[in-house]
């Protein structure tokens, strides 16, 4: 689903609205994900896995550490509804938030001693910005799924990438019968949002 969300130039901060669950802080995040060649041919022909970049940003500690986006789950927001703001705060980018969750982790933060609860989505990235809110603070990096796996600093993270990854080989359509990720993209209009022509109407999961 394509998520509206309030695009402004400041993070939020502060933990009284943060969710908890059993103790733990709740987190979410998305993996974002875009086509380094939109040609139908690339689609069609090409291997699909490595048509595929995956966006990791730096830590705010250091350009080295590297990590998908994530952050705090507020009381009032749905789950795909943080996703997208976390994404767009610390990456600087908005897309289409396709399916479910990839699972949910618990991670000790090694910053706050802390047990967290993580949860990451998939994001078909849409539009990239120039200025976001952490621009000043962390850096991206466009790269292939493989490096980053490899490249990811967290172990939970690596194995939201390798849930991503199997998902992506079966995406299918609701609808009428079934397609893959290919026929997917190929009926994605020229700004990139999931679109039939005609009276039938599909919503887009990874399943």
């Amino acid at each position: 689903m394509q998520m509206k969300i309030m695009q402004t130039m400041t993070s939020r901060t502060g933990r009284h609205m943060q969710r908890y669950n059993e103790g733990c802080r709740q987190v979410v995040g998305c993996i974002p994900f875009r086509l380094k060649h939109r040609r139908e041919s690339a689609i069609i022909h090409g291997n699909l896995l490595e048509n595929i970049e995956v966006l990791l940003i730096s830590s705010q500690k250091g350009p080295h550490k590297l990590m998908c986006p994530k952050g705090g789950w507020e009381l009032n927001e749905e789950l795909e509804e943080a996703a997208s703001r976390e994404t767009f705060e610390e990456a600087g980018v908005l897309g289409m938030v396709m399916g479910g969750e990839l699972g949910v982790w618990n991670f000790k933060s090694n910053s706050q001693g802390i047990i967290h609860e993580g949860r990451m989505l998939p994001m078909y990235v849409q539009d990239e910005r120039d200025a976001w809110p952490e621009k000043n603070v962390r850096q991206r990096f466009w790269m292939s799924i493989d490096e980053a796996r490899e490249r990811c600093a967290h172990s939970w993270m690596k194995e939201a990438i390798d849930v991503f990854i199997a998902r992506l080989i079966s995406i299918k359509m609701k609808g009428k019968g079934s397609t893959c990720l290919r026929e997917f993209l190929l009926i994605n209009d020229k700004n990139g949002i999931a679109s039939i022509k005609g009276e039938d109407e599909f919503e887009f999961c990874l399943c």
